[in-house]
């Protein structure tokens, strides 16, 4: 499921370029289908013990559908969350079948399956973070883990244990804190990666955050300058290291160029002072993402005169998700 993540993207892409006017559609077949044949097989199954049962059922299908209703998830979300509802059962019988099915503490049947869930959900969107066409944020491990949570409720309603009990015992108390360590331990890897970065301060234009520090967005400017003269990233290649240095660089030629649209030229100007600064190779080498992004010079002396008197410094906003800026050491 996780090495599928560059090539399902274009299947999504795809789908969504054949019928553009039928994605919403889709997205919701594509999740209410599945569910719809699990809640038939689940109610033909349940002959007992019905009220647990039919809450546990309907905790999960309630979850699941306000989940999706609230934060309106695309076709390509609303897939991914029937996909990992199957994952949490699936982990569920799993870890069942390995432990023999505990008879007591419910905390020990539900929680380390959520977590194993999480544990791949984490992996899951580091591993898309790091390729090219996906991306992966913290978000997305939330949505993960829910929909985890709700195969989880759906595998109780099918497979109850035969008794509940509060206490944890011992081992159980064991078991369940090693998956909660693991589960911490990787989302806590996967957040420094992707949301922890720094403030990068300019006289001219304020600042900008971004993964790395002044000093390292200038050694890359060099590295890239070099390496790109014979070698210009024109090509997206689904199954590679994605360049974050270039990805960032992008973002704020993106941002720059609608700012410039929308008639903000003292935000425009600000965003081509940090590109010719800190990202001068994205600015003068043909990508993927198209020819060179630096401005004719016509353009230019147009925005400086535009912004003469008005340069205030402030904080660009072009990254394009979360990015948190703790004490470095500390974290």
């Amino acid at each position: 499921m996780i090495l599928s993540a560059p090539y399902s993207q274009q299947l999504f892409t795809a789908i969504a370029d054949a019928w553009p006017r039928h994605v919403r559609a889709l997205g919701i077949a594509a999740t209410a289908g599945p569910v719809l044949a699990a809640l038939v097989w689940a109610l033909a199954r349940i002959r007992e013990r019905r009220p647990l049962r039919y809450a546990a059922l309907g905790l999960g299908l309630a979850i699941g559908a306000g989940y999706t209703a609230a934060d309106d998830l695309s076709f390509a979300e609303s897939f991914h969350f029937v996909e990992y509802g199957l994952l949490g059962w699936l982990w569920s019988r799993a870890l069942a079948q390995a432990d023999g099915r505990p008879a007591g503490d419910a905390s020990s049947i539900v929680l380390p399956p959520l977590m194993a869930g999480a544990i791949v959900g984490t992996v899951d969107e580091w591993f898309q973070w790091f390729i090219p066409i996906r991306a992966g944020e913290a978000r997305d491990v939330a949505l993960n883990v829910i929909a985890s949570g709700c195969g989880l409720l759906f595998a109780v309603a099918l497979d109850p244990p035969a008794r509940w009990t509060v206490m944890l015992g011992r081992e159980s108390a064991m078991r369940l804190a090693r998956w909660m360590v693991a589960a911490a331990a990787v989302f806590a890897l996967f957040f420094q990666t992707v949301h922890v970065g720094r403030d990068v301060t300019e006289a001219e234009v304020g600042s900008f955050r971004s993964r790395y520090t002044g000093t390292e967005l200038a050694a890359a400017a060099r590295e890239r300058t070099a390496r790109w003269r014979t070698d210009p990233p024109l090509v997206q290649r689904r199954l590679s290291r994605e360049d974050q240095y270039l990805t960032e660089g992008l973002w704020h030629v993106r941002r720059r160029n609608e700012t410039w649209e929308a008639g903000d030229a003292r935000a425009a100007w600000r965003e081509n002072l940090i590109l010719e600064k800190f990202y001068a190779p994205v600015l003068d080498t043909p990508s993927y993402a198209g020819a060179e992004h630096r401005w004719p010079a016509a353009q230019r002396e147009e925005a400086a005169q535009r912004t003469a008197g008005h340069r205030e410094p402030s904080a660009s906003d072009a990254y394009a998700y979360p990015l948190y800026v703790w004490p470095w050491r500390m974290f």
